[in-house]
């Protein structure tokens, strides 16, 4: 595999467009995140789209507010939140700025920087596990609140894409960890990869 740090960062048109097809088109994306001197990178594997409309689960669903106002603001940024109090989640943000969407990131395959990964993940045992939930993949790279808002076509944090890779095989669920509009089926995932968290 080309080093996936150095492929080509997805343009902000990327993300400018349904929540839906940016949460499918993300899936073999690369998150490059460089933290210090190292510099990590893994896979996507598993998504989950949240809709401003209509979406209870969402964020945005009550409207804009101090937490949520990124998600109302240009395409291509990145929200990141504090779940239950523990650990960090990881979304893009998705359609024109004025209308939320964000994509939550569930999983990552690590590709690169894998040692540095598991220096803030000591317990795991196989690579697969060292990213494989929304909390894991942030705690891995390194990623917190201070990651708020981050342009994802410039700086540290970026999604790249390596040309010529075949489109992966998606497999469509429900969403899962939450408790309304739970039956959506917007969880996306690459069939059969390892590293995709709860099946």
């Amino acid at each position: 595999m080309a080093d996936p740090a150095a492929a080509n960062i997805l343009p902000r048109s990327f993300y400018a467009r349904d929540t839906v097809a940016v949460a499918r088109a993300l899936l073999g994306k690369i998150v490059v995140h460089r933290l210090g001197g190292a510099v990590m990178a893994g896979r996507i594997v598993e998504t989950e789209a949240y809709l401003g409309s209509g979406d209870r689960a969402a964020h945005s669903f009550a409207g804009c507010t101090a937490r949520t106002r990124v998600i109302f603001g240009p395409p291509g940024h990145a929200y990141v939140y504090l779940a239950y109090g523990m650990h960090h989640c990881l979304n893009f943000i998705a359609e024109r700025a004025g209308v939320p969407g964000c994509v939550l990131i569930r999983a990552l395959e690590p590709l690169q920087g894998i040692e540095a990964m598991r220096a803030r993940r000591p317990r795991v045992r196989r690579d697969r596990e060292i990213a494989n939930g929304p909390g894991k993949l942030t705690l891995a790279l390194g990623i917190d609140k201070r990651h708020y808002g981050a342009d994802l076509t410039r700086g540290p944090l970026t999604v790249r894409e390596i040309p010529a890779e075949p489109p992966p095989e998606i497999r469509v669920t429900p969403r899962i960890g939450i408790a309304q509009s739970k039956d959506l089926p917007l969880r996306f995932l690459i069939a059969d990869n390892e590293a995709v968290g709860k099946r």
